[in-house]
């Protein structure tokens, strides 16, 4: 039975064999010219409050869809609150109405299978809807109370900054995304808006009074742009609008150019983000392109494609496919319709093959840049753009956003006909020539991120190395900032007056470890946790937390650490869990009451009862004291939260006598501003003569 069964095989394969050599190759496969398109006339008018309106019928689908486009974007952010665009685009939606809360909106518009959204770009801000032909009316009149009267509910942009900063704190786990970020910044320039990054510091600075500021400053009729398409008759459509947008007459003042691009902020050089716990290499390379209106940008359409655009690009066949060097390469000349995009040539590859990775597309960067194509790349290369041309046309919903965009940023109506005309034209001498004018490798700037230890061959290797800091930054502590020797001095002499009260400065510098027992409640979640923690001097702790769902180990050694969540294995400590314990062991009472001998601390008054305990990692801690009995009764750290880095305030009280030192049994704590929970001390031991080794073992 076997072997009639691999009797069977053999015949099929030899079937399939002979069919398949009877099949044409690829390269002479021969397809029909692309049929002309077909613009349909789009009807244009302006409504009495000077909104510009575009409207294009198709009666294909019972369907109506429009979007109205608005001159903004995040450009426009202030220096101090970059977020502010992002987050009021998301809440012009998500805020409700004056009349209509978001979570009224979302269950009308479900009911009726429609939707209403809204965001805010780089350069551009929208709100668009899409209905069911039989509920236009409905779904129009929630679009247009969204666009003119929109609320900015103060637990939506609550909702929105969390969910900002949750996506802020984790920007760093994809080493791809790491490298494209700092690409992009670094060649674009770190400090103007085509290079700014969110901070934790710039969303807790947007308030409610900020986005109703940023929607009346650009949200008005004659700055925006709608376009509408589907099953209506234009006329009646025309009349909708009229009445709809009647009431809507505010004026606003003409925005502002978006600002330019400067090009000598171009930073050439390579750049190394360290990212030990990845197993390849990310990289970017380039450096500032170009904007689509300019002469030459068809024929750099076209180089790119030769280069880097596909499965028949140079990179792909040699880097990836011959050579072996890449898991994946490509990329080419960028352009964007009013600002230079990017030159981008961007891959991965194993750690070790780094290096060869980079000289192997600057190879081929050289290669195109000192000798002509071959016909067959070029008759390749504008098959592939050109074929894709048709995909701008294939829905009359493409066919208007598209003539809509080029009014947006004052581009020919023809501009789409014009780029096709001048990619049929390109020749051999075009590529090599614009090839050699704007591709300019001493200009590259080169990013690659990975675990440098693995690189077959240093960084340095391509050039001067600049590393990268990729650390989040934290929102800024509340202490006073500037170096007070007066307030130090005031400082000091107040925690001395604490360690005096607690037992004893010499008691408190004689704590060799202590640990504890005790029942957290969050109240947010409804949850009690058993929690016993054990330290020993300096830096050594271990946290055993049982969960209703099971238990959570973390130990840090004093120099590593490891995390066991329920039912797993011991895993490495991941970073933000690692920054959480440090923070804890610099809030250990044995060293937070004794800073004032320790020279890489600072203590400084803030008031005269309270102060500010700050290291020189970035760590700190505003301490309040007991008028009555000179104690701790509060403190004020960072803590990462659900959406990253949040303000939690301790509560301190019950304080007891442990081993001639008065230490607390009860903790109230508030996160974020709201109650979070408590902690309540069952038992607690000082000096009991525990062991780092035992201590810091590996669960």
């Amino acid at each position: 039975m076997r072997k009639a069964l691999l009797l069977s095989l053999v015949l099929v394969a030899g079937a399939f064999g002979q069919a398949a050599s009877k099949l044409p190759r690829v390269q002479d496969l021969k397809f029909p010219a692309l049929r002309e398109v077909k613009i349909p006339d789009v009807t244009t008018f302006t409504l009495p409050n000077g909104m510009r309106v575009y409207m294009l019928e198709n009666h294909e689908l019972p369907l109506v869809s429009g979007s109205a486009l608005i001159r903004t974007g995040n450009l426009f952010d202030p220096p101090e609150k970059v977020g502010l665009a992002s987050i009021a685009g998301t809440v012009i939606r998500s805020g409700g109405t004056k009349t209509k809360p978001g979570d009224q909106l979302d269950s009308t518009l479900e009911s009726m299978a429609a939707s209403v959204e809204s965001n805010i770009g780089e350069t551009s801000g929208a709100v668009s809807f899409s209905a069911l032909r039989e509920n236009t009316d409905q779904v129009m009149a929630l679009f247009a109370e969204v666009l003119t009267t929109p609320e900015f509910r103060q637990d939506r942009i609550d909702l929105a900054k969390t969910q900002a900063k949750s996506a802020l704190a984790r920007r760093n786990d994809d080493a791809d995304g790491i490298s494209d970020r700092e690409f992009a910044s670094i060649v674009y320039g770190r400090n103007n808006p085509y290079g700014w990054d969110e901070t934790y510091e710039a969303l807790d600075n947007i308030k409610r009074e900020d986005l109703q500021a940023f929607y009346k400053r650009y949200y008005f009729p004659s700055n925006v742009m709608l376009a509408i398409s589907g099953d209506f008759k234009t006329a009646e459509m025309r009349a909708r609008l009229e009445k709809l947008f009647a009431d809507w007459t505010v004026k606003g003042e003409a925005v502002p150019p978006f600002p330019q691009v400067q090009r000598q902020q171009n930073a050439p050089g390579v750049y190394q983000g360290t990212k030990t716990e990845v197993t390849q290499a990310f990289f970017n390379i380039g450096h500032l392109g170009g904007i689509m209106r300019e002469k030459d940008y068809p024929a750099l359409s076209v180089m790119s494609d030769i280069l880097g655009g596909g499965f028949a690009s140079r990179l792909f066949l040699e880097v990836r496919t011959r050579k072996g060097l890449a898991y994946s390469v490509g990329g080419g000349w960028g352009a964007n319709y009013g600002h230079p995009g990017l030159l981008r040539i961007g891959g991965s590859t194993k750690s070790a093959s780094t290096v060869d990775s980079v000289k192997a597309i600057r190879e081929e960067v050289d290669k195109i840049r000192t000798a002509e194509v071959t016909d067959q790349e070029l008759q390749t290369a504008k098959g592939a753009v050109l074929n894709s041309f048709v995909f701008n046309f294939d829905h009359p919903r493409k066919i208007l956003d598209r003539y809509v965009r080029y009014e947006y940023y004052r581009y020919p109506k023809d501009f789409i006909f014009q780029y096709q005309k001048a990619v049929e034209s390109t020749t051999k001498a075009e590529v090599l020539r614009v090839a050699k004018e704007y591709v300019k490798p001493e200009e590259f700037t080169i990013v690659a991120v990975g675990n440098p230890k693995e690189f077959g061959a240093p960084l340095s290797a391509l050039g001067k190395v600049t590393e990268l800091d990729l650390t989040i930054p934290e929102p800024g502590r509340k202490g006073s900032g500037a170096v007070d020797p007066a307030a130090q001095a005031r400082g000091k002499a107040l925690l001395q007056k604490a360690q005096a009260a607690m037992g004893g400065a010499d008691k408190l510098a004689a704590m060799t470890d202590a640990s504890h027992e005790s029942e957290v409640t969050i109240a947010q979640a409804g949850m009690k946790v058993k929690q016993t923690v054990q330290w020993v001097a300096p830096n050594v702790i271990r946290v055993e937390q049982v969960l209703p769902f099971g238990k959570v180990i973390t130990v840090w050694n004093g120099k590593e650490g490891w995390l066991v969540p329920p039912g797993q294995a011991a895993m490495a400590m991941p970073p933000p869990v690692v920054q959480q314990i440090q923070s804890e062991l610099f809030r250990i009472p044995g060293k937070l009451m004794l800073a004032d001998r320790n020279p890489e601390i600072t203590v400084t008054a803030l008031t005269d009862n309270t102060i500010e305990i700050a290291g020189k990692g970035g760590e700190w801690v505003k301490l309040e004291f007991d008028t009555a009995t000179g104690l701790p009764s509060r403190q004020t750290y960072k803590s990462q939260g659900q959406g990253g880095p949040v303000e939690v305030v301790a509560i301190m009280s019950d304080f007891r006598d442990v081993n001639g030192m008065k230490m607390p049994f009860h903790i109230n704590i508030e996160q974020g501003g709201q109650k979070f929970g408590e902690s309540v001390v069952s038992s607690m031991k000082l000096n009991s003569g525990l062991k780092a080794e035992e201590v810091g073992k590996k669960p």
